[in-house]
């Protein structure tokens, strides 16, 4: 028996949208959109998971009653789909409830860099690529790794692209203005508990 040809030529990529994303059950893994393909990860190793959990409490000590701040949230951003793994947001619109958080609600973003290849492309590549195409002002990465770490990079939304306002690696403090105030040092980010 042979087998019918599509009538059509089959697309070089998936071709998900950001509604059969939102469409998809919850499962308990992280499911990303991006260029049209799902990315699932594991869930992220202990001091990955440390890190952004503290990172989170940093921030969420100096927001304004306006704001909020969580670990990871679907933001659909101009036809993919990431979760952050820490996002700034109007505290009206983060309360509500909602499946997604529109971007034009969000002020910051901040994604802890992961070992591997791909991971590390995800996130100096694909995601501010889509934070960017979003128009969310700030993104923060985290990098855990290398010299002089854990360093924080501050990147500004400028005509579009990032740039880069500061990077800051521990043992320095790092200021940010903007979405709001905040300074810490990087080291806090990891490693034993600071009471």
């Amino acid at each position: 028996m042979a087998l019918a040809m599509p009538a059509e030529p089959m697309p070089d990529r998936d071709g998900f949208t950001v509604e059969d994303w939102l469409a998809l059950p919850e499962s308990g893994q992280r499911v990303e959109l991006i260029d049209g393909s799902y990315v699932v990860s594991p869930l992220a190793a202990t001091n990955h998971q440390i890190c952004t959990g503290r990172l989170r409490d940093v921030l969420l000590a100096a927001a304004p009653d306006d704001m909020e701040v969580t670990e990871g949230a679907n933001v659909p951003c101009a036809g993919e789909g990431a979760i952050p793994d820490v996002v700034v947001g109007d505290a009206e619109a983060m309360l509500a409830g909602t499946v997604a958080l529109d971007p034009q609600y969000i002020h910051l973003v901040a994604e802890v860099v992961s070992p591997g290849r791909s991971n590390r492309r995800r996130d100096f590549t694909d995601k501010p690529r889509m934070y960017a195409a979003a128009g969310i002002p700030v993104f923060l990465r985290v990098e855990l790794i290398g010299e002089g770490a854990p360093c924080v990079e501050v990147l500004a939304l400028k005509d579009g692209e990032y740039v880069q306002a500061d990077r800051v690696c521990a043992g320095r403090t790092l200021r940010i203005a903007e979405p709001f105030e905040v300074s810490f040092d990087p080291a806090v980010l990891v490693g034993p508990r600071r009471r």
